[in-house]
């Protein structure tokens, strides 16, 4: 891509940065702005949205182009994310939205284990564009999927006014809201640095690497379907432990003795257990506000993607400072914290066997 438009890879990367960024904003401001719509006909156009993107993305000749197009792409990603829980909760009885979340969130599972090496793969063959309009067929497919099954969701009358604000303000929100930062910052700061780490500690090669990697993903998705499950049971339980497995993997990756074996296992429980941890805040929207939960669907967005950013920025200081063994064990002691605050402070309402 870098080398057809003319531009360097640092800015090429960019593309990924300004699809973040829109999706950051969009899942804080859409919810709000179509409050008046039908949730059907907004989802749709959020999907249309999606496909028209990556169809002008591969047609573009123009690093402008793609950057605007790109962030059409954020501000639709967003903006469906921000309100999947509410949906769920409008679409199955409330004690399947645990469930209904675990379905809907190892979607991204699926497309973290085939959308890249696909990607990669179409690129390598047919050109970089050929992995955006494989995107714009699937798009498509989804679309058409969407349009025979998602029933009328006319738009809700709500008492407050729904603004960020004015949800961090309730009692028990901003605290959680904290703990939601701090358990996905510090995955994102490990997982940023998986590559050097483990070259650095094993040796491993691309392919190795790869393999590693496919495992993590198969294991992500088994961990979303396996937290519907574990919420149904508790959702205090879910917030807790999955943050403080990751944080202990982190230090046992660094502590025991290094082996592509022994190293491939502890990152697969990873890929596991923080499958269930968008899934398990995700409900915990939906039970602390629900009504509101669009607002503060989009709240989670935001915070998710700060924390995606101010993770690898984070680890890249300690990088810097204390090398890569530094890194995991700073980050496993953050994810126990994170862990430890959700167990003391957050508030998890009461919904069914939830506890």
């Amino acid at each position: 891509m870098a080398s057809e438009l003319g531009v360097s890879e640092a800015v090429a990367g960019q593309t990924v940065t300004v699809t973040a960024v829109a999706a950051l904003c969009s899942g804080l401001i859409l919810p709000g702005l179509t409050r008046s719509l039908d949730r059907r006909w907004v989802l749709l156009a959020f999907s249309f949205l999606m496909v028209t993107s990556n169809l002008l993305v591969a047609f573009s000749s123009s690093l402008i182009v793609l950057l605007v197009m790109r962030t059409l792409l954020g501000v639709a990603l967003g903006g469906f994310w921000a309100m999947a829980a509410a949906v769920a909760m409008r679409l199955v009885p409330a004690a399947l939205v645990p469930r209904a979340l675990s379905i809907i969130f190892s979607g991204i599972a699926v497309g973290t284990v085939v959308s890249v090496p696909l990607g990669s793969y179409l690129g390598g063959i047919l050109g970089w564009r050929s992995a955006f309009y494989a995107a714009a067929v699937i798009g498509v497919i989804t679309l058409v999927f969407q349009w025979f099954t998602l029933p009328r969701l006319r738009p809700q009358k709500t008492a407050t006014s729904g603004t960020v604000s004015s949800i961090l303000l309730r009692p028990g929100i901003a605290i959680g809201m904290v703990g939601c930062v701090l358990a996905h910052m510090g995955h994102y700061a490990l997982f940023t640095y998986i590559r050097p780490f483990l070259e650095s500690t094993i040796s491993i090669g691309p392919n190795g690497l790869a393999l590693m990697l496919l495992g993590f993903g198969v294991a992500n998705f088994a961990g979303t379907l396996l937290a519907g499950k574990l919420l149904e049971r508790s959702l205090r339980r879910t917030l807790v432990l999955m943050p403080m497995i990751v944080g202990i993997i982190a230090l046992l990756l660094v502590m025991i003795p290094s082996s592509f074996v022994g190293h491939a296992l502890l990152i697969a429980i990873w890929g596991m257990a923080f499958g269930g941890v968008p899934v398990a805040w995700s409900n915990w929207v939906a039970r602390a506000v629900p009504d509101q939960a669009e607002s503060a669907g989009g709240m989670v967005v935001a915070a998710v993607q700060g924390a995606i950013a101010a993770g690898a920025a984070a680890g890249g200081m300690l990088f810097n400072f204390t090398g890569i063994v530094g890194v995991f064990v700073a980050a496993g002691v953050s994810m126990l914290l994170a862990g430890l605050l959700i167990e003391l402070w957050v508030k998890v309402g009461k919904s069914g066997h939830n506890t």
